[in-house]
């Protein structure tokens, strides 16, 4: 999998994420630190990659929509201190590995992952 870990997580959670295999690069390794959320989002879509964020507004379907991304994970974390934010990353990693889809929303949370996909049928 091709993530990009934005501004809001320390860079040195990237080689904990690509010691899954996984492909890593940062807001900050394209320069694209303080940038407003809209051309984080463009450069996630324009470069293949899943956006994995602390940032609550991209949890917003209706403003960042999922489906023509190759997705969206925003983590959360009890406390946003770096230690608890690997620990809520690399909990999930397993499940993000074994059943992430193109274009969903994924929100980690310590002991549950709730999965917005735009492509399930409204019951």
């Amino acid at each position: 999998m091709r993530f990009k870990l934005d501004e809001n997580l320390d860079p040195r959670l990237a080689p904990v994420v690509a010691e899954g295999g996984h492909e890593v690069d940062t807001v900050l390794d394209e320069g694209l630190s303080g940038k407003d959320d809209d051309a984080v989002y463009q450069a996630c879509l324009a470069s293949g990659r899943i956006l994995v964020t602390l940032d609550l507004d991209f949890s917003n379907p209706f403003r960042f929509p999922p489906a023509p991304a190759e997705g969206i994970i925003v983590v959360r974390p009890p406390r946003p201190v770096l230690s608890m934010i690997r620990a809520v990353l690399t909990g999930g990693l397993p499940r993000i590995k074994e059943g992430f889809r193109k274009g969903q929303l994924w929100i980690v949370e310590p002991e549950r992952v709730r999965i917005y996909d735009p492509s399930d049928p409204i019951e």
